[in-house]
């Protein structure tokens, strides 16, 4: 009889985290086992299984994302719960959801929730200074900030989580946690301080990529480990938060003062700002999952592998 969580651990794989993946693991094993026959069925196995993963990876992204367009296409003004009031309580109740089906683990529970209070903060000042909009009334607010935007930073900790253990992250040349810490307090404070004294970051960058430069990161998709710099996957990562954003402002879930008369694509330069922001939600992960050396998962692997007999 085919056992789920043993086959998940002697693959690698990840589903069995997740309760309610576990029932499709026998399938998904089959079906890799068939398409691995030919060499082009296998490539585009691969192909989709990537994109499931990294899907998945999205969960709560992806919901809020959805949330964000279709309340301002379908969200009937009449109703005396207002719209921001209502995205807010389905972030709650969404998160309740994904916990009690065990679609997210506490772990993830643990990043968003610290992300939601850090992204909050600064959420307060940026309105404050008129950075950007929140152009529609609500009851749940904590100085003219809606509460439902925390949870839009929390995304970003939530998928950086995910995807590190569907993707079995190991890194080589990996910064120094300490060093990420300094970095990505000096990058919040140049959030809040470029406001009255000289812009850095500039510099935050050059040290961003001084610390990055030779950091590889090394991801199993499926049977081969790969490998990528892990400055490029953090840049593509800050593109599709860029397209994501540009989705919340079509939608007025926020928009920015070029914004008020007509939507506008958000400028490109914005990419900037959420590469500095996703350097500080990686290190808040990073404080939680200890990044592996690929060297030390090539020990853990031979241990594990001789633990239960495998040549």
């Amino acid at each position: 009889m085919f056992d789920a969580r043993s086959a998940a651990k002697e693959n690698g794989s990840s589903a069995a985290t997740w309760a309610a993946l576990r029932p499709f693991i026998e399938t998904e094993h089959r079906v890799a086992s068939w398409m691995a026959e030919r060499r082009s069925t296998a490539l585009v196995y691969e192909f989709l299984r990537f994109g499931m993963k990294q899907a998945w990876a999205c969960l709560f992204g992806g919901m809020m994302v959805v949330l964000l367009v279709v309340t301002h296409f379908w969200y009937p003004a009449t109703l005396p719960l207002a719209r921001y009031d209502f995205l807010f309580l389905a972030a709650l109740a969404l998160q309740v959801f994904l916990l009690a089906f065990r679609l997210e683990t506490f772990e993830e529970a643990k990043v968003i929730l610290v992300y939601h209070v850090v992204g909050t903060a600064m959420e307060i000042f940026k309105t404050s200074v008129g950075s950007w909009i929140y152009p529609e009334p609500s009851f749940f607010r904590i100085a003219g900030v809606p509460l439902f935007t925390g949870f839009m930073y929390s995304c970003i900790g939530s998928y950086i989580c995910r995807a590190w253990r569907l993707f079995h992250f190991e890194f080589s040349h990996h910064p120094p946690t300490w060093g990420l810490v300094v970095l990505s307090i000096a990058i919040y404070v140049n959030f809040f301080a470029h406001h009255y004294v000289f812009d850095i970051r500039l510099a935050l960058f050059a040290v961003t990529i001084l610390l990055f430069a030779r950091t590889t990161v090394y991801f199993t998709n499926w049977k081969i480990q790969r490998s990528m710099p892990l400055l490029l996957g953090l840049f593509l990562v800050s593109v599709f938060i860029w397209i994501s954003e540009n989705a919340g402002t079509f939608s007025r879930a926020w928009i920015y003062p070029n914004q008020t008369k007509a939507w506008t694509l958000v400028g490109v330069g914005k990419l900037g700002s959420w590469f500095l922001l996703l350097v500080i939600s990686y290190t808040l992960v990073v404080l939680i999952k200890k990044p592996i050396s690929v060297r030390q998962g090539k020990r853990l692997s031979a241990g594990a592998a001789e633990s239960v007999g495998v040549p």
